[in-house]
């Protein structure tokens, strides 16, 4: 089972008679970092401590954290302090708003997150079941592919893995990859990106990028409209370093154009809410948009000269062992885009090649 490193308090910490600069052990049963005093004392750091640590940091309060641990408070109290005497360090700021984790409050919680999470994943994984895929399966979904995938994905799971504890998490591309490369997510979604040295990148589909505005425009599915007449309307566009953007962005750029950007957003409901409302147009991927097109409430067409494009691809971390669980998740997915793309619930999308060879 992977491991989290996590850095000594003082250089007195010995294993097993060796000094150590960093301690991590983990078994189905016990966590217990060992600090030694040279004269054979020894403290340990147990799970109810990092359990207390973690709530207490997402909770901001001691009250709240004792709460969810189903603790009284000074049982939770006791546990940070014990936990910041065997460290040697303070790990919160008592402040008026609550419990502020200090710089190494933060570097700890990290990874005592991280611990506990891998310890339940094993405890999943090993748990006896025979024949059956049992595991935790965190995913990233992209935010315009949610309404098309993740109920399917939910549906097929459960229904033909019911071992599994399946998570989803929505986002853009680029924190979903952030959240790939720090172990938070099993695999995920991202598009426009290659294989790199910390991710696999399997191709899946490559969709065309809309024009979208109010309903009383009038776009349509079958007239595309030039990218120099669509960004000459006011713009509700996706903020700098979203890569979507990157994508309009490049194609403003082929086409030389200058975009009128009204208002910039992190979010795909504020674009469609802003135009519905009659602030301007926007740019986004067919899948975000086919049901705002199908009900009525936005009109929208293809773009052309010149065509822009966006590819998904499926991303899973290169490092570290893919359970038996992740790799059915990860089938469950790609037979759901598929099918979505062939029955034509994916406007203008097409199957890339690895993805066709695989029907």
């Amino acid at each position: 089972m992977p491991g989290t490193l996590i850095p000594a308090a003082d250089p007195s910490w010995m294993v097993m008679g060796h000094r150590v600069k960093y301690c991590f052990l983990m078994d189905p049963y016990a966590l217990r970092m060992v600090r030694g005093d040279g004269r054979g004392r020894r403290r340990h750091m147990d799970l109810k401590q990092l359990r207390a640590l973690v709530t207490v940091a997402e909770a901001g309060s001691v009250t709240r954290a004792a709460e969810l641990l189903h603790l009284v408070q000074p049982a939770v109290t006791r546990q940070i302090r014990t936990l910041e005497q065997e460290l040697g360090v303070i790990l919160f700021e008592r402040t008026r708003q609550g419990m502020q984790p200090t710089a190494a409050g933060t570097t700890m919680v990290e990874r005592a997150r991280r611990a506990l999470n891998e310890l339940e994943r094993a405890r999943a994984e090993i748990r006896p079941a025979a024949g059956v895929v049992t595991g935790i399966v965190t995913v990233g979904l992209l935010d315009s592919a949610t309404g098309l995938l993740a109920e399917p994905l939910a549906s097929a799971v459960l229904r033909d893995h019911p071992g599994i504890d399946l998570r989803l998490l929505t986002a853009y591309s680029g924190h979903l990859q952030q959240w790939l490369d720090d172990g938070d997510l099993d695999l995920t979604l991202l598009y426009n990106l290659a294989s790199t040295p910390s991710l696999n990148a399997e191709p899946l589909v490559r969709e065309r990028l809309w024009a979208v505005a109010p309903a009383s425009a009038g776009l349509r599915a079958d007239r595309p409209v030039p990218l120099r007449e669509a960004v000459a309307h006011p713009l509700v566009v996706p903020a700098s370093g979203h890569g979507l953007r990157s994508v309009i962005d490049a194609a403003a750029t082929q086409a030389r154009v200058e975009m009128n950007l009204v208002v910039q957003t992190n979010s795909m409901h504020v674009q469609k809410q802003l135009v519905r409302a009659g602030h301007g147009w926007t740019i986004l991927p067919g899948v975000g948009i086919a049901q705002d097109v199908a009900d009525g409430s936005l009109s929208a067409a293809p773009l052309c000269d010149p065509e822009v494009w966006r590819s998904i691809v499926l991303g899973t971390p290169r490092a570290g062992r893919v359970s038996p669980a992740t790799r059915a998740v990860a089938s469950e997915l790609t037979d759901r885009i598929r099918s979505a793309v062939r029955e034509g619930r994916w406007p203008s999308a097409e199957l890339q090649d690895r993805a066709v060879k695989d029907t």
